[in-house]
């Protein structure tokens, strides 16, 4: 099977722009929790390359090949990082950030969320959708940028304060940030405004995060926003990028089927690639979203 240049993983061991910006804040009596965030992190990741990766890869060659135990692996979904490997670039599909307003939202679906590690997804996650326009990213990028002057007038510098008058500090053990002062939390918001007023300057930067803004394809080929990279896309709505690009990390099995039909192995990954740039955004509420749809917002202008 042909291979091609591999999208960004959430696993890769570069250091992203976005953990040196806040090296100013780290708090060495969170080292120890650090330290055991990195651990594990190492920890999981070891396990992957050495067990989990072969493994994976074994069971999509039965797959590719037509031999035993291949069409047991396509029913558990197909091992997600093999595809990823096998596709590369041809999971990237670049749209409007404005367009892309829905996300997988558990709760509809009694909060059972698809396995990762699957590139194929069974039931109706699809039909239970957020509404990122009004989610906590997008308020949050908003609130700063209105109150750029004076941050201390943001929701979030009032919840942070409230928390350290209250003497739990905010704290991220993952970033080694302790939000123990009022000046730590306008230094930990100003960073944020830094990296909208970056993305103004000179575009979307997916080297610059952890994570390749990821989404799933629904059973009608639409596209819905998950996990990673929610505040980068929220800062590319803020300002109106024209288009930014994202890594499809799961497709539902009714869309396999209608695009892959009878085609197996390469011929099927060949079929899915050749489909994925018609995929475009879900914009509509699904049949069972778990909150009340709020219609649209209006955007600021683009800039």
């Amino acid at each position: 099977m042909a291979r091609v240049s591999q999208p960004p993983s959430s696993s890769s061991p570069r250091l992203p722009a976005e953990d040196t910006a806040f090296s100013d804040l780290l708090d060495p009596r969170m080292k120890w929790g650090v330290r055991r965030a990195r651990w594990q992190a190492n920890l999981r990741d070891s396990f992957q390359r050495r067990i989990g990766v072969p493994l994976e890869e074994s069971l999509l060659r039965r797959w590719a090949d037509g031999r035993v135990g291949g069409r047991w692996a396509e029913r558990r979904g197909l091992p997600r990082r093999s595809i990823e490997t096998r596709l590369g670039e041809a999971l990237v599909v670049h749209v409007d950030p404005r367009e892309l307003i829905r996300d997988l939202n558990v709760k509809g679906v009694d909060g059972r969320r698809p396995s990762s590690s699957a590139f194929i997804w069974d039931g109706d996650w699809d039909r239970s959708r957020g509404d990122l326009r009004r989610g906590s990213r997008y308020r949050f990028i908003s609130d700063i940028d209105i109150h750029r002057a004076d941050l201390t007038q943001t929701e979030r510098f009032r919840q942070y304060r409230s928390r350290l008058e209250s003497g739990h500090p905010w704290s991220s053990y993952h970033q080694g940030i302790l939000l123990d002062t009022e000046d730590k939390i306008l230094a930990y918001l100003q960073t944020y405004l830094g990296f909208l007023d970056d993305m103004a300057n000179r575009g979307f930067d997916a080297e610059l995060g952890k994570d390749a803004l990821g989404v799933a394809v629904t059973r009608e080929g639409r596209l819905l926003k998950i996990n990673r990279g929610l505040h980068r896309l929220a800062m590319a709505q803020r300002l109106g990028l024209e288009s930014i690009p994202v890594v499809v990390r799961a497709v539902h099995r009714q869309w396999w089927q209608r695009v892959v039909e009878d085609a197996s192995g390469e011929g099927a990954l060949v079929r899915v690639a050749e489909a994925l740039p018609l995929a475009t955004p879900e914009t509509r509420p699904g049949e069972l979203d778990p909150g009340e749809d709020l219609g649209p917002i209006e955007w600021p202008a683009s800039r």
